[in-house]
């Protein structure tokens, strides 16, 4: 998995620079990222505060989980299932 250089409390910091006016541009250029990944943090964080970014992350870990949990779940069953047919 791709590991962010920002947390979450720079991420928003930044964005809430650019909503007090700051121009995209300075502001990618002051910290080092592209105009892209700035717009790309807006679609994300935009009018978030830390404490809801860190319930994001955390929701977000544990629906993956949850998702493994299904998965692994889902292939027992066809599993079971499979050994019923041949024994039939």
């Amino acid at each position: 998995m791709k590991r962010t250089r920002f947390s979450e409390e720079q991420i928003i910091g930044v964005l809430k620079e650019a909503e007090a006016g700051a121009k995209t541009a300075d502001l990618a250029r002051r910290h080092g990222v592209s105009e892209a990944t700035i717009y790309n943090w807006k679609s994300k964080y935009g009018g978030m505060e830390v404490s809801d970014a860190r319930r994001l992350k955390e929701l977000e870990s544990e629906n993956a989980k949850l998702k493994r949990l299904l998965a692994d779940a889902m292939l027992d069953k066809a599993a079971l299932k499979d050994l019923l047919a041949k024994n039939v």
